[in-house]
């Protein structure tokens, strides 16, 4: 959530920044009218039953069969009427007052370009050669049926569309892709391993924006109304929801490879073919929590993280900004990185590493304490290391041969038994 005390003190570049994220700017207003009237209702509240206090000290001093004693009762009885009026008022504004703040995206950082979707992103870097063929490439889904290591078919039959079965050195290749990516973050570049729990509450859902926005989006249990997990940024980031750390545990990096759950509302017609928009699938995230004067340099090197599994996986690729309109509910500066997929010609999305600044931190209360003893909220960052399946569709189509085979990235052999090709 936002800081009730920016947004009532910097209201129109509250109002500036959330329109470029489709925010209504008269809902700023009547999210200010509805913070002074919760604060007048509370500080009434709070002077009525002082004042009840007070007479009540007068009346177990007084005779209560005395005319004095009854006006004192009857004051009393009076006050205790008012107060739940104004209790009642005051809850009622308190409940539009916490529906709009829950609604409201986080600032976008000052750097970032402002445009109402993905057409207004910026290419920020580009890495590795786009390998050229001298045949026509295949779809990564057309490689994996003709070498029989993945089957789409058998997976509709038993569960719908959008799932898969990984099959001999296809679901070898899988598990290979995401011990290296987990080695490499915790050998090399000083992430801490997790297992998460796969289902959460509704709470920490909360924490880290899904709820209540997105509950469209996500797959949950009728009996017990809990979710399974869309990413495991949201178990990893609410690991210290409702905690103070101290100042030296920041910062700290988790990473965990999950399966993730996604209804993909809204998607219908878009990657309805392939490994890229699936509603189960595996993925690496990684999670930060630092102090707030270096989270915009911990995200350029969280970004770097998930870039580097591409440069050891020699899959090209580049990096965008993301506009405004664009942004994730949470973050105020997200990058993606997207990998080339040769069949398509394009680049696609493969990881996405966001700044959350302290969004996430107020809505999962995470704070620390500072070396002068005053409390602050951490701030949080998020990004993939990357989607497994996304990954495996890449090295697919990018090492596919003429005859049909695939090379292994030399990363990858020693996970997978010495194997260097599929075939």
């Amino acid at each position: 959530m936002l800081d009730p005390k920016y947004v009532r003190t910097h209201a129109d570049i509250v109002k500036t920044k959330l329109q470029t994220r489709g925010v209504d700017p008269n809902e700023i207003d009547e999210y200010l009218t509805l913070d002074q009237q919760n604060r007048d209702a509370i500080t009434k509240s709070e002077t009525l039953k002082k004042q009840k206090n007070d007479l009540s000290r007068q009346v177990s001093q007084a005779d209560p069969q005395s005319d004095e004693g009854k006006a004192l009762i009857q004051k009393v009885k009076t006050l205790n009427g008012d107060i739940k009026s104004t209790e009642a008022a005051q809850e009622e504004v308190a409940e539009r007052l916490h529906y709009l703040a829950v609604r409201f995206p986080n600032l976008p950082a000052d750097d970032i370009p402002v445009g109402p979707d993905d057409a207004s992103n910026v290419e920020d870097r580009k890495w590795g050669t786009i390998p050229t063929f001298d045949f026509e490439p295949k779809a990564h889904w057309e490689l994996g049926e003709s070498l029989g290591i993945l089957d789409f078919e058998r997976a509709a039959k038993v569960s719908g569309a959008r799932f898969v079965y990984y099959k001999d050195a296809g679901a070898k290749l899988e598990r290979a892709v995401y011990c290296f990516m987990l080695d490499l973050h915790t050998q090399k570049q000083g992430y801490h391993e997790i297992i998460p729990p796969y289902l959460v509450n509704a709470k920490t859902m909360f924490g880290t924006g899904q709820f209540p926005k997105f509950k469209e989006d996500v797959y949950t249990v009728e009996t017990t109304g809990e979710t399974l997990i869309p990413t495991a940024e949201v178990p990893l980031t609410n690991y210290y929801a409702n905690e103070i750390l101290d100042e030296d545990q920041l910062p700290t990096y988790f990473t965990a490879m999950t399966p993730c759950f996604r209804s993909e509302a809204g998607s219908a017609g878009r990657d309805t073919r392939g490994l890229i928009r699936m509603h189960q699938f595996h993925k690496v995230e990684m999670v930060k929590f630092c102090k707030p004067e270096n989270s915009y340099d911990e995200l350029e090197k969280l970004t770097d993280n998930a870039e580097e599994v591409l440069r050891e996986l020699k899959l090209p690729y580049h990096v965008i900004t993301l506009s405004t309109g664009d942004t994730g509910f949470s973050s105020a500066k997200t990058y993606d990185v997207e990998v080339w997929m040769p069949e398509q010609n394009v680049y696609r999305e493969i990881s996405s590493c966001s700044n959350c600044l302290d969004f996430q931190a107020r809505r999962a209360m995470i704070r620390y304490r500072k070396a002068d003893g005053t409390v602050e909220y951490v701030h949080t960052l998020n990004g993939s290391g990357l989607a497994v399946g996304r990954t495996v569709a890449a090295i697919l189509e990018n090492y596919q041969q003429a005859d049909g085979t695939v090379k292994i990235p030399e990363p990858l052999q020693k996970y997978m038994g010495g194997m260097t090709v599929i075939k």
